[in-house]
């Protein structure tokens, strides 16, 4: 029996009670709420550990620990907690991503032993929308990418991570593992594009973490040559058409708050900011 307060990394048999810590923030926790709803607590099939945190027996915060470094509903003590258990193992994330107070307290705490970061983005709006907007109509040439256009998609999606992350996808292991979670997306009809009489991909995003609760639109992108140009805003129509018939009744994304266009082209289509997240990339 658990009492007073311990950390330990969580078990397949404490799945229900996970599910409960990440159900009460569903938008929030929708990436790692995604992940864990499709393969469990087992590390191997999760791609990392979950860590749990427990006032008087009960679970009350987890960390999920694995490409990412996510911290879930953690108390100021619990991040505390996770900190220590992170500094013991050692840095093997490429980021620590999530809501922008828990974060940047863990990243406090973490940065004397594992600093420095190569950026920190120390807010990161978390914007949510239950609705298509009034004012925009989506763009009737955004749609499923199929799987025969996967070669087409990927340099718009490389392209992409650069822009967003500052580092190549393909770097490391040649690209194998982004490959494989873009054709992953595709294959299960999350990925969105607009191309050109050519074939060329003039605008894309991804629905890239859903649960029957909350989705999240992420990989949001235009091909330079028609940025500027009304694009955006109507792709994103499209989309969130999409997300909110298929998929979820909450539809989120998190925006840097450097972005301006980003930003105006969310606010245009109804998207309203609820929280904010933090990134710490390495």
């Amino acid at each position: 029996m658990l009492t007073q307060t311990s950390s330990r990394v969580l078990e397949p048999s404490d799945l229900d009670a996970a599910l409960a810590v990440l159900d009460r923030d569903p938008v929030a926790n929708a990436f790692v709420a995604a992940r864990v709803q499709i393969a469990g607590l087992d590390p191997w099939r999760l791609g990392g550990e979950m860590w749990g945190w427990y006032e008087d027996g009960i679970l009350t915060s987890m960390c999920y620990a694995g490409a990412n470094l996510v911290p879930i509903c953690a108390t100021p003590r619990a991040v505390r907690a996770f900190a220590d258990r992170a500094r013991r193992a050692g840095r093997r994330c490429s980021s620590i991503v999530g809501p922008a107070e828990s974060t940047a307290a863990l990243w406090r705490l973490l940065e004397p032993r594992w600093g420095p970061a190569r950026e920190v983005r120390a807010r990161q709006p978390l914007l949510v929308t239950d609705r298509m907007p009034d004012t925009v109509a989506p763009d009737p040439y955004v749609r499923r990418v199929r799987k025969d256009e996967l070669e087409t998609i990927m340099p718009a999606c490389v392209a992409m991570f650069t822009e967003e992350v500052g580092v190549s996808p393909l770097a490391g292991d040649g690209g194998l593992l982004y490959q494989a979670r873009v054709a992953e997306l595709v294959g299960s009809g999350r990925s969105f594009a607009r191309f050109d009489a050519e074939g060329n991909v003039v605008f894309k995003a991804e629905i890239g973490a859903a649960t029957d609760r909350a989705c999240q639109i992420q990989g949001v992108w235009v091909a330079p040559e028609h940025r500027g140009r009304g694009v955006a805003a109507p792709g994103m129509a499209a989309v969130l058409r999409y997300a909110l018939a298929d998929v979820a009744p909450v539809v989120s994304l998190y925006v840097n708050d450097f972005n301006t266009p980003a930003r105006r082209t969310y606010e245009k289509v109804g998207f309203r900011e609820v929280g904010a997240f933090m990134s710490v990339l390495f």
